[in-house]
């Protein structure tokens, strides 16, 4: 079994709220990001389904104002957290890229 690839402690993400990270896997960059809505966590590739842009506006800022859906920085377009799928803007009714995680003794780890 792959060595578990600890991103950080479920506590370092508000609540609600969201982190980026960009970590090498197999050779390659991948940058991806977590929401976090009570116990929940759910990550998904950076990458809009749009244009393929990043949707952070600023570092670790993945969430409308509300702090309810997911929203991309370069054209307002609204995901839910809980799958990613996108009910507003240009991308309607495509889903953001789910990224393999997975909460373990209060810690957010790559699921190998």
């Amino acid at each position: 079994m792959a060595e578990q690839v600890v991103l950080c402690r479920l506590e370092d993400i508000a609540d609600p709220g969201s982190k980026g990270f960009a970590i090498d896997i197999g050779g390659e960059q991948r940058r991806f990001f977590i929401v976090r809505k009570g116990t929940r966590v759910f990550a998904y590739v950076n990458a809009c389904p749009h244009r393929g842009t990043p949707l952070d506006w600023k570092p670790d800022s993945f969430l409308d104002i509300d702090r309810e859906r997911i929203q991309c920085a370069s054209h307002g377009a609204l995901f839910r957290m809980e799958d990613g799928f996108c009910t507003a803007g240009p991308c309607a009714a495509k889903s953001l890229e789910p990224f393999p995680i997975d909460v373990v003794d209060g810690r957010i780890v790559i699921r190998p």
